[in-house]
């Protein structure tokens, strides 16, 4: 039962972190630039302190490495491994924070800076996985519970595609206050339930420590949000939840565990298509999904309810998915 001290651990720190961390980033004037093309009344959160995931992500630091220390000696290093790659993203994220805050706008480092630094850890992360035993060609197929294998260099495109992917979808999420920490939750509870079930207590520590930070994190990013998570946070939680699919050897499941992730990414694309290709015609009142149904009247707190219920059911599917592998 070392996941609920893993737990206690990193919810305890995040939420402690938390009470020094905010006023500390108020007194840098490290605030939220707020894009102008967004919703109107989104321009109050304008300088409400960012790069705020610093606390959940030493928050499940603390725990991995208090919890899982046995596991480390033992040479059992998947909790550690997902971490580190999870937190590759994470300074990519503070980098770009840093940028913005810096020279105070929404943008920082360019597109193509952040698909090369993010398509390296992706490499770097699944060639580790593969030669420390965790991850094989074998890509498993959720309810159907059988395995297809696929060639090594095919095997390694796709999941470069799927973690680069994943990660971005996660970033934008993260548009409305607590979203992207309320949806991330239902995963990190899928996460914790499946190592449980196949007895990977490493992962179990991983996935038991990201469910307290973020359920911390939520204390201040709830609306309205005293701290954003920034880049910082978002990169790394994309990281921590597709570096936990593919460290379970399971990433189709992504499908089903991120389908809020996937949404919002579509719209994004099908609105952006939909609008060149009929020169300014819109399918969304505004993308991504999450800035639709605030146009719509949605208040930010629904979105976060419905949104959060909506990946808790779909991973409650997933579950049932993968328990009979």
């Amino acid at each position: 039962m070392r996941f609920v001290i893993s737990f206690v651990l990193s919810f305890a720190v995040s939420a402690i972190l938390g009470r020094f961390l905010i006023p500390w980033l108020r007194a840098l004037k490290a605030g939220q630039s707020i894009k102008e093309i967004g919703p109107v009344w989104h321009m109050s959160k304008q300088g409400t302190p960012t790069i705020g995931g610093l606390m959940f992500i030493a928050g499940i630091l603390v725990a991995i490495v208090l919890s899982g220390w046995k596991d480390f000696q033992n040479g059992d290093f998947g909790a550690l491994f997902v971490y580190l790659f999870a937190l590759v993203f994470g300074v990519i994220g503070f980098v770009d924070d840093y940028m913005k805050v810096k020279y105070h706008k929404n943008e920082g480092l360019t597109a193509p800076q952040k698909f090369l630094l993010q398509l390296a850890a992706a490499i770097a992360f699944t060639v580790l996985l593969r030669y420390t035993g965790y991850l094989t060609s074998d890509l498993y197929i959720p309810f159907a519970n059988v395995s297809v294998q696929i060639p090594w260099v095919i095997y390694m495109i796709f999941a470069a595609f799927v973690m680069v992917g994943t990660v971005n979808a996660v970033n934008i999420t993260d548009g409305v206050d607590g979203l992207a920490t309320g949806v991330t939750i239902p995963v990190a509870l899928f996460y914790l339930a499946v190592s449980v079930l196949w007895k990977t207590t490493e992962l179990e520590i991983f996935s038991a420590a990201l469910f307290g930070g973020l359920c911390a994190f939520l204390i201040y990013n709830f609306h309205p949000a005293k701290v954003f998570m920034g880049d910082t946070g978002s990169l790394f939680l994309g990281g921590a939840v597709c570096g936990m699919a593919f460290a379970l050897d399971m990433p189709l499941i992504l499908i089903l565990v991120g389908i809020i992730y996937l949404l919002e990414t579509l719209s994004d694309i099908i609105q952006v298509t939909y609008y060149k290709l009929t020169h300014g015609k819109r399918i969304f009142r505004m993308a991504p999904l999450h800035h639709h149904f605030e146009m719509g009247g949605w208040s930010e707190e629904k979105l976060f309810v419905v949104f959060t219920s909506v990946t808790l059911i779909a991973c409650l599917l997933a579950f049932f998915g993968v328990m009979g592998r």
